[in-house]
């Protein structure tokens, strides 16, 4: 998830839990909320010591535990001098308990999305990764950036029990979409089941899912997709097609599926978001050649999605490969 939403609910997680009066522990809460992202910094380091790595130690239980000890002896002096003296009184119990909150709430969020964190590394690998909302959701982050302004906006402008209401209503619709979220990405997991699917994708709408499914059998590889509404069920017909994987075939190209087998590898050596996410294609046909759109289902945003564009000549059977940024349906128009 976005830094911003990340902080945010950290914001209103610790408000929740200490209300209007403990605005030195909201704020360090809110800081906390943050602070696990702040591993990017590690990144030099990374290679050597894997635990450093994004989405490392400082995404566990252990790392946020260590993040909250320090933060509740450095936090205060740094908020005195930043904010103000107010800042610095209060319970040393309480700053670690609010940055241990909004460090946590950071864990589970990310865990929440179809990226994955370790909770409890260093002393089991499990990995939390529950796939029910998108790492970057631009209606989310729209929605945080609205949040941000109005609650700036408020301060000192409204009566402060306008301002709190606000606050609990903010807490109120991000708790309830993340209700929302987790009981689709449980309806769709059903019908994954159901119908032999490999792995649910969420997509910008909380309430809409793709289940998509692989499978290679005699170097012949079936890919499949289909779109479902958790209320509705499937929203149009499913998606299938079979690809040869390792295609040694040379010469003239005479239909779309030659085309699609013919480009298939290249385009997976082109583009490494295909070969690391679960992908589809579409093939149209024009004198001369066919062009083949490979996309990543994953990898996507206001309908358009990133892939390779693979033109096939027709009379030779050559293939030349590019990145695209485009949607699947109008590649097709």
């Amino acid at each position: 998830m976005d830094l911003f939403t990340h902080v945010l609910i950290a914001y209103l997680i610790a408000y929740g839990i200490w209300g209007p009066h403990g605005l030195q522990y909201i704020a360090a809460g809110a800081l906390a909320g943050g602070l696990p992202d702040a591993d990017a910094l590690f990144f030099p380091l990374a290679r050597r010591f894997p635990l450093l790595r994004h989405h490392g130690i400082t995404h566990s239980i252990t790392g946020v535990t260590i993040i909250a000890a320090g933060g509740a002896f450095l936090v205060p002096p740094l908020f005195a001098a930043v904010i103000g003296p107010s800042f610095a009184h209060g319970s040393t119990l309480y700053y670690f308990l609010a940055m241990e909150a909004g460090g946590l709430s950071h864990v589970f969020l990310d865990g929440f999305t179809h990226y994955s964190v370790p909770p409890f590394a260093r002393f089991q690998g499990f990995e939390l990764h529950l796939d029910a909302d998108r790492a970057i959701n631009l209606s989310t982050l729209v929605i945080t950036a609205l949040s941000y302004w109005l609650m700036v906006y408020e301060r000192g402008r409204v009566p402060v029990a306008v301002w709190e209401m606000t606050a609990w209503g903010l807490l109120a619709f991000y708790l309830g979409y993340l209700a929302v979220r987790g009981a689709g990405r449980f309806r769709a997991g059903q019908i994954r089941k159901r119908e032999g699917y490999d792995a649910v994708i969420p997509t910008g709408n909380p309430f809409v899912f793709l289940l998509s499914g692989e499978k290679t059998e005699g170097g012949v590889t079936r890919l499949r997709w289909a779109r479902v509404h958790v209320l509705r069920g499937r929203e149009e017909a499913p998606q299938d097609l079979s690809v040869q994987r390792e295609n040694a075939a040379t010469g003239p190209v005479a239909s779309a599926q030659e085309a699609l087998d013919r480009s298939y590898g290249p385009s997976l050596k082109k583009g490494w978001v295909l070969a690391e996410t679960h992908h589809f294609a579409e093939v149209k046909s024009a004198p001369g050649h066919f062009t083949v759109f490979w996309y990543s289902l994953e990898f996507s945003m206001l309908g358009r999605a990133a892939g390779v564009i693979a033109r096939v000549d027709a009379s030779t059977g050559a293939v030349e490969t590019k990145s695209a940024w485009l949607s699947p349906k109008r590649f097709l128009s």
